[in-house]
């Protein structure tokens, strides 16, 4: 089942949302406030979540304050990685709660925290335990990132591949499983914390991990996941079968949807990360989504599975 909706990923960070053709945000805080209460609308009782902020950035929290953004929102939430591409070290996690938490009254959730195995898998089994130590009881909601790699022979969501030297690859190594599917040596410290902590993955269109996850994530005893509905997806031949797929395959988790990516024909400039032309548009794809896979009750609306399957 759907529990929460998140509005985009990553908004402060430029390999998510253009900061040339939105230097202040206002488009953003335009686009999320629409979003937000056309999910409301749709299904009230869905957590509405501002999208995992990278950097952990309390100038741009503030800034959605001052939007009236967070007036919209239930929660918001904040990615980290300490180990692999911040400039503070793991230590500093409760800080960078604490600096979320000063300036604004919702509850704050982690919605993305990992630690690559890029230079040794030893070093992501310290990392996890370390972090289920500074987090767990700290947060309402923790998610790993990620139950696998990244292929090698995909690419990773960034405009700037070229600038990242090292720091690009460490995107492929993320996962507690590695690409093949075998279990790195984090999996057996995983089993310690879940289901305090829940995980992410994202599945790319037509993905062919998606059963093999599923049957993992039971394995693992997660009960909560976070993964993502892409806009920009959606005008693939077919997306909506192959969302169809992957929402029915999700529906025994309580599941943290991530609603982001801006088709290239719809946006200031064809890109992903581009503000849309017709913000409403944006809403009104949030709105089909929850309406098809997480109908509020006093619609009349039948039940996700069912729905799924028309």
């Amino acid at each position: 089942m759907i529990e929460a909706a998140m509005i985009w990923n990553e908004p402060n960070n430029k390999s998510h949302w253009d900061p040339e053709l939105d230097p202040d945000w206002s488009r953003f805080a335009t686009m999320a406030i629409l979003a937000a209460d056309a999910i409301k609308r749709e299904n009230p009782a869905v957590t509405k979540v501002l999208g995992g902020i990278s950097p952990i950035d309390a100038g741009f929290m503030t800034r959605m304050k001052e939007f009236g953004v967070l007036d919209h929102l239930d929660a918001v939430a904040v990615h980290g990685f300490p180990l692999d591409w911040n400039l503070w070290q793991i230590q500093e996690w409760p800080q960078k709660l604490g600096e979320i938490s000063a300036v604004i009254d919702l509850p704050i959730w982690v919605s993305e925290v990992g630690i690559s195995t890029f230079g040794a898998e030893e070093v992501q089994v310290w990392g996890l335990r370390r972090t289920a130590e500074l987090l767990i009881g700290n947060t309402p909601r923790i998610q790993w990132y990620s139950l696998y790699d990244l292929p090698r022979a995909w690419e990773a969501t960034t405009r700037h591949r070229e600038a990242e030297g090292s720091s690009y690859y460490r995107h492929f190594y993320m996962g507690l499983l590695r690409e093949d599917g075998t279990p790195k040596p984090a999996l057996e410290e995983f089993l310690r914390y879940a289901p305090q902590i829940g995980l992410v993955q994202w599945f790319h269109y037509q993905d062919h991990r998606l059963d093999d996850a599923v049957a993992w994530m039971k394995r693992l005893g997660v009960t909560h996941m976070r993964t993502g509905l892409s806009w920009a997806d959606s005008f693939r031949p077919n997306a909506l079968d192959w969302f169809d797929r992957q929402m029915q395959a999700l529906e025994d988790f309580n599941v943290t949807v991530t609603f982001c990516f801006t088709p290239e024909h719809r946006g200031l400039q064809p890109h992903h990360t581009s503000p849309p032309l017709v913000p409403e548009e944006f809403a009104e794809f949030c709105a089909a989504m929850i309406q098809r896979y997480a109908p509020g009750i006093s619609a009349g609306a039948v039940p996700a599975r069912r729905a799924s399957a028309a």
